[in-house]
């Protein structure tokens, strides 16, 4: 059993917080049930991407917005 989840349908789009000049582009795809892929886009289609469960995404997000990460 593989625990790697099959990004092969991620509809990867630059999320809303990334820099808006090219240099710290982060990708997420919510397309996928119960996961939220991101990936740094500098390393490409064939780079590396953490996921997150959908349940866990809400609260990640939060907590960097309100520094405590």
């Amino acid at each position: 059993m593989s625990t790697t989840p099959d990004l092969t349908t991620a509809a990867w789009r630059t999320s809303s917080y990334s820099n808006g000049d090219g240099g710290e582009c982060v990708e997420i795809a919510d397309n996928l049930p119960g996961i939220v892929p991101v990936r740094d886009s500098k390393t490409g289609p064939e780079g590396p991407a953490v996921t997150f469960a959908t349940t866990h995404w809400a609260p990640f997000v939060a907590a960097l917005r309100d520094g405590s990460l």
